[in-house]
């Protein structure tokens, strides 16, 4: 087994990890942004994929990488764990049908619920302890969805149709625009920017540089929400105008 994750502030990396340890502790795990990616997933024929989704999709740069890499899923066997603040439909169902465009065979699905990514939205903000209550509940349904694959049995959550029109009634019919192209939203308060750089490090897209402690932007954001969480000085938003609260999985272990 080998583990695949995209993830902004690191709920779907640790899921996978979690995930990927219980079926089998000698199983490697690989963010798509690794340059040994490509070599494990040509290795191994069972996969894990993990991913936050956004607006019930899957985020633009996750969906470039899996038809750039059309070829590397033919007759791969795939699990697909769907991280989510609130609510994503078929979050699993919308990247396994992408996969099984290019050949891959679906085991199963699971739908993780976790802290939310997007910090400069008060109305998805949740108290600490709730977020870390959370995060246990989460490890607890890996553990038993971990016992369900093993058994041959794997949960299908987030597959089927009723969850394929969950998730276009509630959120792609409106939103699924949002995520067809990168995004040019991010802003900078440059009274708060120090230029300190770790936004533009962090960055999947290097869409961020930082030119004479000034922030230059490309508009290539795939709104993974990494720079907004890590900024030191809380000095970046996209969807709203202040951060509320910076979260990263770390916050809540």
């Amino acid at each position: 087994m080998v583990g695949i994750y995209f993830s902004g502030t690191g709920n779907s990396r640790y899921a996978v990890e979690l995930f990927c340890g219980e079926y089998d502790k000698g199983a490697k795990v690989f963010s798509i942004e690794d340059g040994n990616v490509i070599e494990a997933v040509e290795r191994e024929n069972m996969l894990v994929f993990a991913y936050p989704v956004q607006y019930s999709t899957v985020p633009k740069i996750l969906r470039d990488f899996i038809s750039d890499k059309k070829e590397l899923w033919k007759n791969k066997k795939i699990f697909v764990i769907a991280t989510m603040g609130l609510f994503s439909g078929d979050g699993a169902g919308v990247l396994g049908r992408l996969l099984q465009k290019y050949g891959a065979e679906i085991l199963g699905g699971l739908h993780l619920r976790m802290p939310d990514s997007i910090g400069d939205e008060k109305v998805l903000k949740r108290p600490l302890e709730k977020n870390k209550k959370l995060v246990k509940k989460a490890e607890k349904k890996i553990k038993k969805a971990v016992r369900l694959l093993s058994s041959g049995k794997p949960s299908q959550e987030g597959l089927g149709v009723l969850y394929r029109m969950a998730g276009f009634f509630g959120q792609r019919l409106n939103f699924g625009h949002k995520t067809k192209n990168y995004s040019d939203k991010l802003r900078v308060d440059e009274d708060r920017c120090i230029g300190c750089g770790k936004c533009e490090k962090l960055c999947p897209m290097n869409n961020i540089k930082v030119v004479a402690k000034k922030i230059v932007q490309n508009n290539q954001c795939t709104m993974c929400y990494r720079c907004i969480n890590n900024c030191p000085k809380q000095a970046m938003t996209l969807l709203g105008k202040e951060v509320v609260e910076q979260s990263v999985i770390e916050k809540y272990l």
